[in-house]
């Protein structure tokens, strides 16, 4: 009895919370919300050699952030930071690291804290895609998809939040992907490391808000497939609703999230209607609309193994 009471009290904070909440939201999509300021933040970008990553370094450069920039590939890497400095930014310091090896992130992320700083804005854009179907996949290469898609965002922040929460300051930021919400053909191990990327970002959002540090704030990414190269080959039936995306439109959406603190991004819009039709309808139901938008043969062109690592 008691419990019921007790839950009879606390409905009309609930429904004003959740009222507000809703108001909040409705507000914000009729203007823009205001953006923070970031400008001597600390920025640290998994796979900043190429694609995303790199385009992240130089919208981060104009805005006056300071830059950490990871990538195993020490070339691309440099040539982030040049074009970095060249964009603007006064503060660019490139890590060589394999973000599929557990040791060298925590010996990296070691490097950086004495070296720069405690990362404020931490942004787990490095990523593979083997593109094989599951029994043709090799298991070393689902391993590698997990340990940099999924298991490297898990040792980044070990390394990186405690000093968020001591500061009560910092943004988490997941690059997931499309196939994070929706299974897709040919991306089994992609697409399981991808929804494990999610499942882990928004796990921990909800510890951070369980634990009232409300300093932490999170935005978890899911885009169809990107220009970059790393889907090179991969075709969509209906390009009016779900496009193969321009880098610098992705970008620019990531960079105003981020500014924005919003929570989840998926690109396109379209995206929001499809998990919407998701937790509706039945599993073959979806099938039919997928294979009616043309989405279960978009890897039929995929040329091989790419990264952004």
């Amino acid at each position: 009895m008691s419990s019921i009471l007790k839950s009879a009290k606390g409905l009309p904070i609930f429904l004003g919370k959740f009222l507000f909440s809703i108001l909040k939201a409705l507000i914000f999509t009729i203007i823009s919300k205001p953006r923070k300021n970031v400008a001597g933040e600390i920025v640290l970008i998994t796979g900043a050699g190429s694609g995303l990553g790199r385009l992240l370094a130089l919208r981060f450069a104009c805005l006056g952030s300071v830059l950490v920039l990871w990538d195993v590939n020490k070339d691309g890497n440099e040539e982030t930071c040049r074009m970095a400095r060249e964009a603007g930014a006064t503060r660019v310091h490139a890590y060589t690291c394999d973000c599929s090896d557990r040791e060298e992130i925590y010996r990296v992320a070691h490097q950086v804290k004495n070296e720069v700083g405690d990362v404020s804005i931490l942004i787990n854009n490095a990523g593979i895609v083997t593109g094989k179907n599951f029994l043709d996949c090799p298991d070393e290469l689902m391993e590698k998809s997990f340990d940099v898609n999924f298991k490297a965002h898990l040792w980044t922040y070990k390394a990186f939040l405690p000093a968020m929460i001591a500061n009560n300051h910092g943004h988490l930021v997941c690059i997931s992907s499309s196939a994070g919400l929706v299974g897709v053909n040919g991306l089994a191990d992609y697409c399981a490391s991808k929804f494990a990327a999610f499942g882990f970002a928004e796990s921990v959002f909800t510890e951070t808000v369980a634990q009232k540090q409300k300093g932490i704030k999170t935005t978890i990414v899911c885009p169809f497939f990107i220009k970059t190269g790393m889907f090179e080959g991969c075709t969509t039936g209906c390009p009016s609703l779900l496009p193969i995306l321009e880098p610098e439109y992705v970008v620019r959406k990531i960079v105003d999230a981020i500014l924005q603190e919003q929570l989840y991004l998926y690109i396109p819009k379209f995206l929001y209607f499809i998990m919407f039709l998701k937790s509706l309808l039945p599993l073959k139901t979806a099938l039919l609309i997928a294979e009616y938008l043309d989405i279960l043969h978009v890897m039929d062109g995929f040329t091989g193994q790419k990264t952004k690592d």
